[in-house]
């Protein structure tokens, strides 16, 4: 499923960047230890690299390589920052399915309409949805901004009463899982005071 696979993407993420971190922290700790003459006078006074590792580093291939290595560096940098960007939010949601061919809807369509008519409702100030997981079997997520002074059971209600109902029937669906999150606006900090 696309959401276990994300969950695998984010754990891998981190174990990649705890690791790499705990490499960078040790290495770091380890040279400035040596530097410091914690591991023995001698080891500080030493030169990092023996006169044979210079020797192979004053070859002429060595700059090819670096530019190499710094070319599938950046590579596997630029894919995994790519990666980040992506999110999980479907491209098109199947009606239905046949050997004669499939009825689809553009998920900008269905989610048009829902934050379309959600925007409508009494105190709400924003809609912001999106349809994840499987063309499907989509998941809802919807985020609404309501003014302060809004009445957040009569659109919690209308949202589940209505908006969701519309979205199923117009999906063809029995359920669309959904996250919902409501959040009110800040009040003015210096608001105008009207004369009468």
């Amino acid at each position: 499923m696309a959401r276990d696979r994300y969950r695998r993407s984010a754990r891998g993420n981190r174990l990649g960047l705890v690791i790499v971190g705990t490499l960078l922290l040790a290495a770091g700790v380890a040279a400035f230890a040596a530097g410091q003459g914690l591991f023995g006078s001698g080891l500080a006074g030493t030169p990092l690299l023996s006169d044979t590792a210079r020797g192979i580093l004053a070859g002429p291939w060595v700059p090819y390589v670096a530019v190499a290595v710094a070319f599938v560096a950046g590579f596997l940098a630029l894919r995994w920052l790519l990666v980040q960007g992506m999110n999980d939010t479907v491209g098109r949601l199947y009606l239905d399915r046949g050997d004669e061919g499939n009825v689809e809807m553009s998920e900008s369509a269905a989610r048009g309409a829902l934050e379309q008519e959600i925007s409508e409702y009494p105190g709400v100030r924003r809609a912001k949805a999106r349809l994840t997981e499987s063309g499907d079997e989509p998941h809802l997520r919807l985020a609404l901004t309501l003014d302060e002074d809004a009445d957040v059971a009569r659109v919690w209600s209308r949202v589940r009463e209505e908006a969701l109902a519309n979205l199923r029937s117009a999906l063809e669906l029995e359920s669309v899982p959904a996250v919902i999150r409501m959040s009110m606006t800040a009040p003015a900090k210096n608001p105008r005071r009207i004369l009468a």
